[in-house]
């Protein structure tokens, strides 16, 4: 019987466990083999639960009354995390208030990007059911795109890389020391490098001098791996063989952008931050990619920015504010990171989507903020449509839970409703990364059989983030 891509996704479905044996299967995979092509997808994390209602901000109440509640909980004065509104740095009107908008002041750099480029979403109200106030708890659950716990593997990029690739491509590398939850599967090679120049193979320590005898050895394993009739050693075979040479491919990639683009380099170094500097490596990587450097084939990257879990000392726009502090130095690296990829001619085919776990509470505590739920995402790039999406989350007293957080909901009628994050992913996968519309549901199944006012139950991945 002849089997369509259909009939066996539909099979597949059925067993409800996308695992790496099915995403191994060659079928799967040319199924799902629509990709990203000459595109390139950003993912920053904002680690520690960024304070959302201080990232994006009510300047006025315009229709109705986000303002007020706002001040009503926000200190003025020693201690207080109240922005105020003539410092805020304009950016829209939230759809369903009308309220203006604003970006915390130390954000200047992001708001630059927004009124010279034009392409900043900033996506209000972000969040999933019943949401987690643990940070490793709601941090995987963003990461796997997985609220209620269904039988899914890995993350949500993933489970795409994992339908796209093989265990001879390296698609994916991660500016850290490991691999975090969003990019995991076990079908493809994701590099973790913290820094291109000490980046290498890990080879003992023992004797420098016989690095080409282990080379050699490594390489004679994988050769001998490869194409072997049990699975799991032609894979050890394949991947180990594409790290080899991968290992060897990256490290030079310093060089080449520090020698073309020391001025650029100079930018990211004048900013004195660690995030400025792994979106640098991120930059010098799709350099190589650009130059056509051999075995440099990176499309899908990942960096993280911590120190959001502002319970004390957190500030408002005073100069030293810890909370302004990290966004000055987000703000002013993206604003780089962009205006390098835009000097290299590539900003159009880059897309940078920024998430964090969840927000803040909008009462603050004697200096500071607590958990919180629905937050605000961004995403950037040449190609994106800028401008304010989704609700602003009610922050007036009648409309918060017991815990005095806003409440995630999917009504119809709820003039807030909530912005589903698997929304923003489905839209980033289906429009810029090239997956068919319904492979995301298979990866990334909607909550049913679940009461559809306060579940996931009917996706958008049509949300318009892009330009035609």
């Amino acid at each position: 019987m002849k089997v369509s891509r259909r009939r066996f996704l539909q099979g597949a479905t059925a067993g409800a466990v996308l695992g790496p044996t099915l995403f191994n299967h060659a079928l799967v995979r040319k199924s799902l083999a629509n990709t990203i092509g000459n595109r390139y997808l950003v993912v920053v994390l904002l680690d520690g639960g960024n304070d959302g209602l201080n990232t994006i901000t009510p300047i006025d109440d315009g229709a109705a009354t986000l303002r007020q509640a706002y001040d009503a909980h926000r200190n003025t004065g020693n201690g207080g995390v109240n922005l105020p509104s003539g410092n805020l740095l304009p950016v829209g009107a939230d759809p369903n208030s009308g309220a203006s908008l604003g970006l915390h002041p130390s954000l200047q750099g992001l708001h630059d990007l927004h009124t010279s480029k034009g392409t900043v979403a900033f996506i209000q109200g972000c969040g999933y059911p019943d949401a987690s106030l643990s940070h490793d708890v709601s941090r995987s659950i963003w990461e796997t795109a997985n609220p209620l716990g269904v039988p899914l593997v890995g993350g949500w990029v993933g489970r795409h890389l994992a339908g796209c690739y093989g265990p001879t491509d390296v698609p994916a590398v991660v500016v850290d020391y490991g691999l975090p939850g969003d990019f995991r599967q076990t079908t493809t090679s994701v590099l973790a490098i913290k820094k291109l120049e000490d980046f290498g193979f890990p080879y003992d320590y023992y004797d420098g001098g016989d690095v080409a005898a282990k080379r050699a050895a490594f390489d004679a394993i994988y050769s001998a791996a490869s194409g072997s009739a049990q699975s799991q050693f032609d894979f050890i075979g394949n991947s180990g063989a594409a790290t080899l040479v991968s290992s060897e491919a990256y490290p030079p990639l310093h060089d080449l952008y520090e020698t073309d683009r020391a001025a650029w380099s100079a930018q990211y170094s004048a900013i004195g931050r660690s995030f400025a500097e792994d979106l640098r490596e991120v930059a010098k990587m799709i350099y190589g990619v650009e130059q056509g450097v051999p075995d440099v084939n990176a499309r899908y990257f990942e960096c993280n920015n911590g120190g959001y879990d502002t319970h004390s000392g957190q500030g408002a726009d005073e100069p030293g504010g810890r909370h302004g502090e990290l966004h000055a130095e987000v703000g002013d690296s993206l604003k780089v990171f962009y205006e390098d990829l835009e000097d290299m001619g590539v900003i159009d085919d880059v897309a940078i989507l920024v998430w964090s776990e969840f927000s803040r509470r909008i009462q603050q505590n004697s200096n500071g903020t607590d958990h919180g739920s629905q937050g605000p995402m961004l995403l950037l790039g040449g190609d994106v449509k800028g401008g304010v999406f989704g609700n602003h989350p009610n922050i007036n007293d009648v409309a918060l839970n017991n815990n005095g957080n806003t409440v995630y909901s999917q009504s119809a009628t709820d003039p807030f409703r909530s912005t589903d994050f698997r929304d923003i992913y489905g839209s980033v996968l289906k429009q810029w990364a090239g997956m068919p519309h319904n492979d995301i549901l298979t990866m990334m199944p909607l909550d049913t059989a679940a009461p559809a006012s306060n579940y996931w139950t009917v996706e958008d991945f049509d949300l318009d983030l892009f330009l035609p």
